[in-house]
């Protein structure tokens, strides 16, 4: 299939071999079906019931023992999160559209979850609202699902806000799934805190940082997924890119510490929330980078990181 998707298997085709893209899918399926049953209903216990079944306060309010009945799920969803506002649309750390390495990254998990039969839906936007595409199977929807991020995602477009799209996803979606957070370098506040802590407690959470443009043009252009400097990227082979800043800003010292310390502070923060939360996080800074990124970001999540 022509488009997004086919970009999506040439770049697991080059970047991974084969051995590589069965680890990848290993780790998929290791996360993806963690779970696989969901609640149904309550009913009387019986002898032989697992305790750990129990409903205690179904129980004490009923005044009889009442347990947990489950319905096998055959089928996970991913549900993917990203923000096309016109944050997204702006320059990475490479030089690369942020918007590129976003659908990118969304293609791969999303093409793993489909590898797996798993559904797999969207939920996107800007500070102006959310709209969501159902979660269903086939290549036919992925390559939808990309098309809609990549084309909604422009300088045009409302300012971004992730709050407005993590807000929508914990009023509408209750089943558990599996969520994929695309966005780029977030600080968080105490509503996003509030809002990661309520999805947390209802579904699995990936989370996936797109590093924005280093305006001073320093040369650490790049982090490996470990949030590392990881130096020049083939985007960028003289080992620097032109700073965004006028010239009389990006030389003068004092700017360019306090530049360094706000993101600094900014990635401590994010890191630190998500940590605290039990959310896997990893990073890229081009699309060379979502391989690896989605490799270890799976990694993490196995380990309970």
């Amino acid at each position: 299939m022509a488009g997004h998707l086919q970009r999506v298997k040439s770049t697991l085709s080059i970047f991974a071999h084969r051995k590589a893209r069965g680890l990848l899918e290993g780790q998929y399926g290791s996360v993806s079906h963690g779970r696989s049953l969901d609640f149904e209903d309550l009913r009387a216990y019986v002898p032989g019931d697992e305790v750990r079944d129990i409903d205690w306060k179904a129980t004490a309010r009923h005044g009889s023992p009442l347990v947990r009945r489950y319905l096998a799920v055959r089928r996970q969803t991913l549900l993917l999160v990203t923000d096309t506002g016109r944050n997204m649309a702006a320059e990475s750390r490479d030089g690369e559209p942020k918007r590129d390495i976003a659908v990118l990254a969304l293609g791969v998990v999303g093409y793993l979850a489909h590898r797996h039969g798993d559904a797999v839906g969207l939920v996107c936007g800007d500070s102006g609202g959310s709209r969501a595409l159902p979660g269903t199977a086939g290549e036919a929807h992925l390559e939808r699902l990309l098309s809609d991020v990549h084309d909604t995602t422009s300088l045009d477009a409302a300012p971004s806000r992730l709050e407005t799209q993590l807000d929508y996803v914990a009023r509408n979606f209750s089943r558990r799934m599996l969520l994929l957070v695309v966005a780029d370098e977030l600080l968080p506040d105490a509503e996003t805190e509030r809002l990661l802590r309520r999805l947390r407690a209802q579904h699995e959470i990936l989370w996936l940082t797109v590093r924005d443009a280093d305006l001073l043009g320093t040369g650490a252009d790049s982090c490996d997924v470990a949030g590392t400097p990881a130096g020049p990227r083939s985007g960028n082979p003289a080992g620097a890119r032109s700073g965004l800043l006028p010239g009389g800003l990006a030389e003068s010292a004092a700017i360019a510490a306090a530049y360094a310390r706000a993101g600094e502070e900014r990635d401590a923060a994010r890191r630190s929330v998500l940590r605290r939360l039990g959310i896997a996080e990893a990073e890229a800074g081009s699309t060379r980078d979502v391989i690896p990124a989605v490799f270890t970001l799976l990694a993490r999540h196995r380990r309970g990181r």
